[in-house]
């Protein structure tokens, strides 16, 4: 391993590579601030200028594009609330409120630290149990898939104001619904079509996400008569505020960005999961960690909430490196496509590359550390003059944001149907907002509808038909007690304590 590591260090040290890395770096960063391409876009596009250099320069190119993209994401979400991705989705909870209230200094300063603390850890464990992660993920089969999806589906909780884990629920079944739309894709059969050869695809995450968020926000900011123009150019002007974290902060956010990065590198390994899944998950988790008075701060403007998911989507994207370097599996979309490059070049991903290719494998995983430390010393200056966005008169930013939005959802198709459909969805998320519901559950739901779907058929035709599967793997038995754990937990303690406060009331009543 550290004869690997040191062909690793010294292919990643050319010259050519390090200005390879930068450049994949600042590229990466900027198209992931344009919401709706993200990272599959800004690999994609840079595919073509790989086809000119040596297997360790164009990987290396890529690889610096891929986590640049993910982390340039988070601007547009923290500053404008239009995602730039779909692993950058729950970013925009934390990160947009922190923006509105003139901490937007803060939270992108934040955002790079948490991106910086995921990619490191992910780096380090990718170079120490790379192999050993590879044959977990090949022991998961799809009852433990489906375990996991339903874990996922818990922490639809952790989007739920008080009193409000019904409409979440509610929200998160819409979502499963919604991602049933379009063809079966078991047997080819159209579902909830309505004849419309236009829904034969479904429905694209990007529309879901840029109509319930971007595009939603800015309708309801235009509706609020309390906001003019002028008051909001003044007040966006000292909107940055400082980017330094006290020592108080650093300590409350220091083991959310820590167990946050070790959970999206364990669902970043697993085939299919990505980096969006994760950064769900670990914003789930660390509200069902955090303190009643946290727990209050979600969705408002915590620091944790944003941590959590800048950290795990961060080191899901180097997570899913894994199964495919190791496995020739790809553990994401971009992954795919980054799969399609290495085969153009003759290189096949799997158990040999360790062997065949070792400065491929192991410059990859070097440049990914080098790659982070790159992002934290492009973005933290830039921070001052990336936030000048929010001074932008609303007059012209909201056209702005309308603009991107728009072509970002049309771009990915070229069919003006989705734009309509967007304006729909737009329409039906403002309805719900104003009734209270919240939005995080239903995009939940829908990201995760077509895996659940897809990995309990499997289980079911593999157990024949029968339910059974849910026990009869520990694996699956524990996960799914997590789950239950996760969803009912609160509640049934909730419970406990209001019985308790009411015995001790009759106590005193009866002792009077």
């Amino acid at each position: 391993m550290w004869e690997g590591i040191y062909i690793g260090v010294t292919t990643a040290v050319m010259p050519f590579n390090l200005l390879m890395m930068f450049v994949g770096c600042f590229a990466g960063t900027f198209i992931g601030m344009l919401p709706g391409l993200g990272p599959v876009s800004a690999v994609a596009l840079i595919i073509p200028i790989t086809y000119g250099l040596d297997p360790s320069s164009g990987i290396i190119l890529m690889a610096g594009v891929y986590y640049g993209a993910v982390f340039g994401a988070s601007t547009s979400s923290i500053l404008i609330n239009a995602p730039g991705c779909a692993s950058t989705v729950v970013t925009a909870f934390d990160g947009y409120p922190l923006a509105q209230q003139g901490h937007a200094g803060k939270a992108l300063a934040l955002a790079a630290y948490s991106s910086f603390v995921g990619g490191t850890i992910g780096a380090i464990f990718l170079v120490f149990f790379a192999p050993m992660l590879a044959k977990v993920s090949l022991s998961f089969q799809s009852s433990d898939y489906f375990a996991l999806m339903v874990l996922g589906l818990t922490a639809v909780a952790a989007f739920a104001g008080k009193g409000n884990i019904l409409k979440a629920l509610i929200m998160c079944v819409l979502g499963l619904m919604l991602s049933t739309v379009g063809t079966d894709r078991s047997n080819g059969v159209e579902r909830f079509t309505f004849g419309s050869i236009e829904f034969i695809d479904g429905l694209s995450f990007l529309l879901l996400a840029m109509a319930t968020f971007a595009l939603a926000e800015v309708v309801m900011s235009v509706m609020d008569r309390s906001i003019n123009a002028e008051g909001s150019k003044t007040s966006n002007v000292a909107s940055l505020g400082s980017m330094k974290l006290s020592k108080s902060e650093i300590k409350e956010v220091a083991p959310t960005m820590i167990r946050s990065s070790v959970l999206g590198f364990i669902v970043g390994v697993l085939p299919g999961a990505g980096a969006t899944i994760a950064s769900f998950l670990a914003y789930g988790v660390e509200r069902n960690f955090a303190s009643k008075e946290d727990k209050e701060k979600f969705g408002k403007g915590s620091l944790k909430g944003l941590a959590a998911p800048e950290s795990a989507n961060n080191a899901a994207s180097t997570g899913s490196f894994v199964p495919l370097l190791t496995l020739g599996i790809p553990g994401s979309g971009t992954t795919a496509v980054m799969l399609g490059a290495l085969i153009a070049y003759g290189i096949q991903p799997g158990p040999q590359l360790f062997v065949d290719h070792p400065d491929v494998f192991w410059s990859v995983i070097v440049s990914m550390y080098l790659g982070n430390i790159v992002l934290l010393i492009l973005n933290l200056p830039l921070i001052p003059y990336i936030a000048k966005l929010l001074e932008i008169p609303r007059t012209i930013l909201i056209p702005l944001i309308l603009f991107f939005s728009l072509t970002g959802v049309y771009l990915v198709s070229f069919n003006a149907f989705d734009i309509q459909v967007m304006i729909i969805i737009c329409m039906a998320a403002i309805g719900l907002k104003l009734l209270d519901f919240p939005l995080a559950p239903m995009l939940l739901g829908f990201i995760l509808g077509g895996m659940l779907e897809d990995n309990l058929r499997r289980a079911l035709l593999i157990h024949d038909d029968s339910m059974s599967f849910l026990w009869e793997r520990p694996l699956t038995a524990a996960i799914m007690a997590l789950a239950m754990l996760a969803l009912f937990g609160q509640p049934l303690l909730n419970l406990i304590r209001s019985k308790l406060g009411q015995n001790k009331g009759q106590e005193v009543y009866d002792g009077e």
